[in-house]
């Protein structure tokens, strides 16, 4: 794995793809710098995808921006545009914020909106909306906590990071916890 990658014709020099990752319509695929993307993840993006900066896809995550299981069983009669307008074939984008972790074993499913700070838990299965900072998990994920409760005890032996973190968080809408 090596560093530096493009997106969109932008040069990445801090983010890196295992070459084992698999990513079906690249051309829609949006990403900031510093991403990772780890070994044996599956990006489609045919709808969309974007990666906020210094998130890290973790090793065997799915992304896709797209789902036929509903057209397998309700629509099994139907194909081509017949079966686009059925709604049978949800297609919708998906956004990942800035500095989430995507636990591994894990899908984000078409139509997601991951906040900034987002921590997703190993093998949860996403969908919908979640606000910044919220910690996820299961199957399907369900919001079980915020991110800067843990970040204020680990900050507690680390003070000299804590500016930097309350710069990025203040930059995000969000607010420190108290020490």
């Amino acid at each position: 794995m090596l560093f530096g990658e493009t997106s969109q014709g932008q040069t990445l020099p801090g983010t890196r793809i295992s070459p084992s990752a698999c990513i079906e319509h690249e051309e829609h695929l949006s990403l900031d710098d510093d991403v990772f993307i780890g070994h044996f993840c599956f990006i489609e993006a045919g709808a969309g995808v974007r990666i906020g900066r210094g998130t890290q896809v973790t090793n065997h995550v799915s992304i896709v921006s797209h789902s036929t299981h509903r057209a397998v069983r309700v629509a099994a009669e139907l194909s081509g545009a017949a079966l686009e307008a059925s709604g049978a074939v949800l297609r919708a984008p998906v956004a990942i914020g800035e500095r989430c972790f995507i636990g591994p074993h894990s899908t984000i499913e078409a139509g997601t909106t991951l906040g900034h700070g987002t921590l997703v838990s190993s093998h949860s299965r996403v969908r919908g909306q979640f606000p910044d900072f919220a910690v996820l998990a299961g199957s399907p994920a369900r919001m079980v906590g915020d991110v800067r409760e843990a970040d204020t005890r680990w900050l507690a032996d680390h003070p000299e990071l804590r500016p930097a973190y309350e710069r990025w968080l203040a930059s995000h809408g969000g607010k420190a916890p108290d020490a």
